[in-house]
């Protein structure tokens, strides 16, 4: 034991002195972004507790707040807790100014530009315990927000660490109000701090008295619970939904804020949270593909049959199988290596399903099948080769639990077995992003937001942006059609929800069999609409009111904008658009009878676009240079067998 105790001593020292000399640490240390705006300012405070604070052009967007972690002790040595006592023994800083491509997203390239600190702290009593290593504050300013985290590099007497809650903490300046939501499934309100009472999900949006903007989010959570934000003598605090115990070196994941002087600027700079996460880990991924996917309602084979020569006609790339191809999905003997389909979906139990997928194959569309958790979590490992042997492309897992450390470690598992065995996957239900496509693009999306399954309001719709689409993409399940009348919002809003809500999978026609489109010149825009970026531009928008963006993919762009339940007047200004090219804008607009109408005109980068938008209406327009169009003008008029 003492050769163990010396041993230590030993590392500590070689770990620390040629620090000492070098960096000569202070109890007050500040890092700013590379624009220097933002400005991260850390103190060892009353009983040596690390505290920080935020702040952006000198106002205060986070007041002095706690740092540290506690283990669940249970009446054991407090000692073990990281949040009081430390001495800070060492710091270190680096800067990074690069740029990467990611496989599809919002845009083309991201930036990746920040300035770090590294801050080591050390229990005072560290030498007399030798309880516990050192722990270390690693934090980033970017000019789109700060990120931090805490990582313990482990000693030779410390190979694992025990945490069980945060003393992270995030005191917001009197009169900001937030947008809050109990769970990603839900609405969210603005209501004033000193209102909230609960816990609340992350991100977390405030607005502040002086006009500023900020977002509290998480970004790499792939192996740590889940952590929500509660009050606490009125200052925000995190709470964990689970303990951890984890070998070291350990790192929890980040936590974020994003400050900008408009909500639009945040909804641009969401690629925050992708840069916090590692690169792409999947070195051949020429079979993630991007695309719009559409629900098989039938379950059975000539249903699906339809749907294939309907996603060729409508220009859909995936029919997706939903619950109910393997039995019904909350059976636990539903074996989903079999295709026995739920009697209450289809009686007849006629869905030859591998016939389906090779009859998809032949007409270069792909098949998506749904898996609830309950048979993920027995029949993965024996799933996922299986699943590829059929040809499928990609997988829907259902209800997948949330929260806890086992949960958030066996759900990226899964992900990254999928990649394995080139499946594509969209997680379901409560799970929301926090940057791990970057890692493994093959996650094309998920839901965690209040989606089309439940009709939310346009008001809802209208907060988004700037709420769970800070996190990353989310799997609407959008609905055009209702036949029982659930839909609140206009066929223009509801056209142009994919250009507003990003998801690489776009789940369209959510609601509805083939022949439930009769009028199928009303949802043209979709057979255009891509679902992967090379340019995004937030025009203009609050949250709770409206929101206009652009998107660019090759030289096309399209803009929508939708307002929530009042009207209003929408102006697009064109300046986004290149100089000395004119363009042809195909405008997809409610035509006040409940459907929609479609118009064009020429436009210039010089010119503003006009919109008067009914309440919980929307508009679409598709901006294509005049080159481009006389291009398709005269490929559509050209006889079948011609050479052009």
């Amino acid at each position: 034991m003492k050769k163990l105790r010396l041993k230590g001593l030993v590392f500590i020292c070689l770990f620390l002195f040629p620090l000492f000399i070098s960096a000569q640490p202070q109890d007050s240390l500040v890092l700013k972004s590379p624009n220097g705006f933002l400005t991260f300012i850390f103190k060892l405070g009353t009983e040596k507790k690390p505290t920080y604070e935020i702040r952006y052009r000198g106002q205060a967007v986070i007041m002095p707040s706690t740092l540290g972690l506690l283990k669940n002790t249970q009446g054991l040595d407090a000692n073990l807790d990281w949040c009081t006592n430390f001495s800070l023994v060492t710091t270190s800083r680096r800067t990074v100014n690069t740029s990467w491509k990611p496989v599809y997203g919002e845009r083309e390239f991201i930036p990746d530009h920040f300035n770090e600190l590294t801050l080591t702290l050390l229990d005072s009593a560290r030498l007399k315990t030798q309880s516990k290593g050192p722990m270390q504050l690693i934090v980033r300013a970017y000019n789109e927000g700060v990120a931090f985290r805490y990582f313990f590099p482990g000693t030779p007497e410390v190979v694992s660490i025990e945490i069980g809650q945060e003393e992270t903490s995030f005191n917001l300046p009197a009169g900001t109000r937030l947008y809050a939501a109990y769970e990603p499934q839900s609405n969210y309100h603005l209501m004033p701090l000193t209102n909230l009472q609960g816990q609340y999900i992350l991100p977390l949006t405030a607005r502040h008295s002086n006009g500023l903007w900020s977002c509290i989010m998480q970004a790499e959570q792939t192996q740590f619970p889940l952590l929500r934000l509660q009050v606490e003598k009125e200052k925000m605090k995190g709470r964990l939904q689970s303990n951890v115990v984890a070998n070291t070196p350990f790192a929890t994941p980040w936590r974020v804020v994003m400050v900008a002087d408009k909500p639009t600027h945040l909804l641009e700079n969401n690629y925050l949270i992708m840069n916090l996460n590692p690169p792409n880990q999947v070195k051949e991924y020429s079979w993630i593909k991007p695309g719009r996917v559409m629900r098989e309602m039938t379950l059975s084979t000539q249903g699906a049959r339809d749907l294939v020569d309907f996603a060729v006609e409508q220009n859909v790339d995936y029919i997706h199988f939903d619950a109910g191809w393997y039995g019904h999905e909350y059976d636990h003997t539903a074996d989903a290596t079999t295709v026995t389909v739920d009697p209450k979906r289809n009686p007849k139990n006629d869905l030859d399903l591998k016939a389906v997928i090779n009859y998809a194959k032949t007409r270069n569309k792909g098949v998506i099948l749904y898996v609830n958790q309950m048979a993920l979590s027995r029949q993965l490992d024996s799933l996922l080769p299986l699943y590829q042997r059929w040809g499928v492309a990609g997988l829907k897992f259902g209800f997948v639990q949330v929260g806890s450390h086992y949960s958030t470690v066996w759900l990226h598992e899964a992900i990254r077995k999928a990649a394995k065995y080139k499946l594509m996957v969209n997680v379901h239900d409560e799970y929301v992003p926090s940057g791990f496509s970057r890692t493994y693009p093959n996650l094309m999306t998920q839901e965690g937001v209040l989606g089309n399954e439940a009709f939310p309001d346009a008001t809802h719709n209208t907060t988004l942006p700037y709420t769970r689409l800070l996190a990353g993409p989310a799997d609407y399940t959008y609905c055009f059609n209702d036949p029982t009348g659930r839909l609140h919002n206009s066929k223009a809003h509801q056209l142009t929800l994919p250009l507003i809500i990003y998801s690489p999978w776009q789940y369209l026609y959510w609601y509805g069999k083939p022949e439930n489109y009769t009028r199928r010149e009303e949802v043209r825009l979709w057979k255009e609409l891509p679902t992967s970026w090379n340019e995004t531009r937030v025009l203009d928008g609050v949250p709770g009111e409206f929101t206009t963006i652009a998107r660019r993919h090759g030289k096309d762009w399209f803009v929508g904008a939708i307002t929530s339940n009042t009207s209003r007047n929408v102006s697009v200004d064109c300046s986004f658009l290149p100089k000395r090219k004119k363009f042809v804008a195909e405008i997809f607009e409610d035509d006040g009878k409940g459907g929609i109408s479609q118009r064009s005109q020429k436009v210039t980068n010089k010119n503003t676009l006009d919109f008067c938008l009914q309440s919980k209406g929307g508009v679409s327009v598709l901006l294509r240079t005049q080159k481009t169009m006389r291009r398709l003008s005269a490929a559509a008029n050209r006889k079948p067998g011609s050479k052009g």
